[in-house]
């Protein structure tokens, strides 16, 4: 190839001067004729020019050719503007106000267990009973003398409304009624602490102790109950966050196990930041209509903390490094057909998602920018770009 290109050259050579059958230069020359010496000058201008463009078409169709010439192959991607959305990724944990193990109030046996494993039950519905120990015998006994008291009072009281009768003895037998009213309801709360209820709707998740068993104020568990309608996940955020996730923010939630995800909100952001580990809290609301969610379970959380509507976005492995610092990526210019020349740009960048990364500076939306060979470029050097069908 090198050889079809030094004869094409002398070819031209030739044909420019050696085969011109017109005065040969030196002759003008001899002559002194100034007139002659300048047209023949201004024709040899012309044929240099004439050679030197073909030359040059020469030259660029050799180092397609020829693979001596080695013009680094690449190919480019365009610079578009698109939503650009961040996400702090965290793993949380799944859990419930409505979780509770249920203490007896009252010691004694526990006599009957009106419920099993699996039911729902309504808030305030009776769960069990306890052996009261004759406190029902002894409420009746009081309510008795209650009433006693009750009619003593209101005899008194119409006589004393007659003007019958003295003010002390008055006083005395609503003093009366009234100290036996209050002996009956303190009972009757007593009584009533033997009856175990629902402190609110859900679902009996566990019957811990059996009938039959003893048992003692804050000692014994009986139920464990669950509602699955307001659950919610709690997780630590960094504190270099607290500006950005707030209330309102948008989240991605999945659990792993149940192969489930679901885009929910924050609904608390705590105002505490933890002195331990420099985080603070937040509550992301779940929806949990099919009850397949569970307390304690594992969910992974990304939560939109920064969101950018016209971002430049470029893959990180593009970008390279020069010895101050300075981010750049080569973009092409000149592009005529498949041939370019490579620029460098220096760029500034911002957020990190997956293998993409921000560019806040330095490009432009429909920039060329190389994308493979990226790396065996330099500034200025002629490349060819390749069409890489999708």
């Amino acid at each position: 190839m090198k050889n079809i290109y030094s004869a094409l050259i002398l070819t031209l050579l030739l044909s420019a001067c050696g085969g011109d059958k017109k005065q040969s230069t030196e002759s003008l020359v001899e002559s002194g004729s100034l007139e002659q010496i300048r047209k023949k000058k201004s024709e040899l201008d012309a044929e240099q020019q004439s050679i030197s463009a073909q030359l040059k078409q020469l030259e660029s169709r050799i180092k397609i050719l020829d693979p001596q010439e080695k013009i680094p192959l690449i190919t480019t991607l365009a610079a578009k503007e698109a939503v650009f959305m961040h996400y702090v990724e965290l793993q949380g944990s799944v859990s419930t106000k409505q979780n509770l193990v249920i203490y007896p109030e009252y010691s004694g046996i526990l006599t009957r267990v009106y419920v099993k494993e699996g039911q729902y039950v309504s808030k305030g519905q009776q769960l069990a009973k306890i052996d009261d120990g004759g406190l029902s015998q002894q409420v009746a006994q009081l309510q008795i003398q209650a009433d006693l008291a009750k009619t003593t009072f209101e005899r008194q009281q119409r006589l004393w409304n007659q003007k019958i009768g003295s003010e002390i003895q008055y006083l005395q037998a609503k003093s009366t009624y009234e100290a036996q009213q209050k002996a009956v309801n303190q009972l009757q709360q007593q009584v009533g602490k033997t009856i175990v209820r629902a402190p609110f709707s859900g679902t009996i998740d566990n019957v811990i102790t059996e009938q039959g068993s003893v048992v003692a104020p804050g000692q014994s568990q009986l139920f464990r109950i669950v509602n699955l309608n307001d659950m919610y996940i709690e997780t630590d955020v960094p504190e270099r966050y607290i500006s950005n996730v707030t209330p309102g923010k948008a989240v991605k939630v999945e659990f792993p196990i149940l192969g489930k995800s679901l885009d929910a909100k924050i609904r608390q952001a705590g105002n505490f930041i933890n002195p331990a580990n420099r985080t603070f809290k937040v509550e992301v609301a779940v929806p949990n209509k099919d009850k397949t969610i569970k307390p304690n379970l594992t969910a992974k959380l990304k939560i939109n903390d920064y969101t950018n509507n016209k971002a430049l976005l470029i893959p990180q492995n593009i970008i390279s490094e020069n010895a101050e610092g300075q981010q750049y990526v080569y973009t092409v210019t000149g592009k005529k057909d498949s041939l370019a020349k490579a620029k460098r740009v220096i760029i500034e960048t911002g957020k990190t998602q997956g293998d993409d990364i921000e560019v806040l500076s330095g490009l432009n939306d429909g920039d060329e920018i190389i994308q493979e060979g990226a790396r065996s470029v330099k500034d200025g050097q002629e490349v060819k770009i390749l069409v890489v069908e999708d």
